[in-house]
């Protein structure tokens, strides 16, 4: 495959039709079950929605890539392995995975189907990647987003396998693949349940003088002011109050999002197959205005011209944007 290959998000149907027509080269989704890692209620596939979806892609020359990025509690992989006979039956092009027993399974009844790496398998060194490729025979690896361009150039050299990158969405500096924050407050897990916040344990309250709080399993994750936009209440982005800070902070992370625009040409040169729009939450409008921008300036970056790349700045939601590790020029 070339370089600068576009995977763009689909949580619904509709999504993914949108996605394609946009210019989307690949795009990835989930059935509706703890088998990945978007599992809310209104999002996802049923096996004949996935179906129609696949010939809708294959149609207009798209490939559909099933996220099976959770990881089987003991003794109830069945419900992984079926997602993985239904996903092949019905065509997909690859599957991403987190697990090493799905990945084996997988690679074992299925070998035709290309295994790509879930970035929930928080593989970042060679070493790692090198064991996914050749146990499981894995064809690409999607990296943490913890990785400068320098470390990214020296893991090409070093790994047999293609290399997909983050370029745009949330921006989540936990150990990706190992959070277990909303697993201690609501008793589901991310890893294993696919769901972080569930919408059942989400509620939000509207104080005397016009404020809102954002609650998760009964206790406060954030408060907001009457003029402000209350976010969702996830634990790794709240804010909280502590002896030493009594006005409150983000006591774990801020509520950032990742950009890499201006560095779509430094990650094509070191080496990435691969970019990755994340946003299976987001509406069909946001999918069609990110998709469509970045096919644009990946295209005219290939074609060696000047890409509009201020603009694609300008679509980060929220107040903050960051380029994360990818930005750092120092190998640690």
């Amino acid at each position: 495959m070339s370089l600068a290959e576009l995977i763009c998000p689909a949580g619904t149907p509709a999504a993914l039709r949108t996605a394609v027509d946009a210019g989307a080269d690949a795009v990835y989704c989930g059935f509706q079950d703890a088998t990945n890692a978007r599992n809310f209620p209104g999002l996802n596939f049923t096996p004949q929605e996935l179906e129609d979806s696949v010939a809708y892609a294959h149609a207009r020359g798209a490939r559909v890539l099933l996220a099976l990025n959770t990881y089987p509690p003991a003794g109830k992989v069945a419900l992984w392995r079926q997602a993985a006979d239904t996903g092949a039956r019905i065509g997909v092009d690859a599957f991403i995975v987190a697990d090493m027993g799905v990945a084996d399974y997988i690679a074992r009844s299925h070998p035709g189907i290309r295994l790509h790496l879930s970035v929930q398998a928080a593989a970042s060194s060679p070493e790692a990647i090198r064991y996914y490729c050749q146990h499981f025979g894995v064809r690409r690896v999607v990296l943490p987003r913890i990785l400068t361009i320098p470390e990214i150039r020296e893991i090409r050299k070093e790994i047999p396998c293609e290399i997909e990158t983050f370029i745009f969405g949330n921006h989540g500096l936990m150990v990706e693949g190992r959070c277990s924050l909303t697993n201690y407050l609501t008793g589901q897990s991310t890893n294993m349940d696919g769901v972080c916040s569930p919408a059942s344990d989400v509620e939000y309250v509207r104080r005397d003088d016009g404020s809102m709080a954002s609650r998760l399993a009964g206790f406060t994750i954030d408060c907001f002011g009457p003029e402000e936009k209350a976010g969702y209440p996830t634990i790794c982005k709240g804010r909280y109050v502590a002896p030493h800070r009594p006005e409150g902070y983000y006591a774990f992370e801020e509520p950032i999002s990742l950009n890499l625009a201006r560095m779509l040409p430094d990650l094509i040169e070191a080496g990435v197959h691969a970019f990755k729009i994340e946003g299976r939450q987001r509406s069909r409008s946001y999918v069609r205005t990110v998709v469509s921008a970045f096919r644009k300036a990946v295209d005219e970056i290939r074609a060696g011209r000047r890409a509009d790349l201020d603009g694609l700045v300008a679509l980060t939601e929220g107040q903050k944007q960051t380029q994360g590790a990818f930005a750092t020029k120092k190998w640690r």
